[in-house]
């Protein structure tokens, strides 16, 4: 890491705690949570991280509710497959 880098670890050892102490890692994660984001521990600790590295903020918001948005409409597209498959699976064993 670089010098003036901080560290956001979720883990608790002596060096996370002297980079950042464990206590405001730990408010932003309960911020996180009563927001209700869905981040869990190390998602967040990489979003401080690219925050701490100059990543514009509403750039990221940005890129996190796109994944999101995508990997919302994967899982739907690959229950739809499964559907479809299931389906077809009982046709065959309809006609037999």
């Amino acid at each position: 890491m670089e010098a003036g880098r901080t560290s956001y670890k979720a883990g608790g050892s002596k060096q996370d705690a002297i980079e950042v102490p464990h206590r405001a890692f730990e408010a932003a994660l309960e911020l996180s949570q009563i927001l209700d984001t869905g981040l869990d521990k190390e998602t967040l600790s990489v979003l401080l991280e690219l925050l701490d590295c100059g990543v514009n903020p509403e750039a990221l918001a940005t890129v996190v509710r796109e994944l999101r948005r995508e990997a919302t409409e994967y899982a739907a597209a690959v229950e739809r497959v499964n559907v479809a498959s299931g389906t077809a699976v009982a046709s065959t064993r309809a006609r037999q």
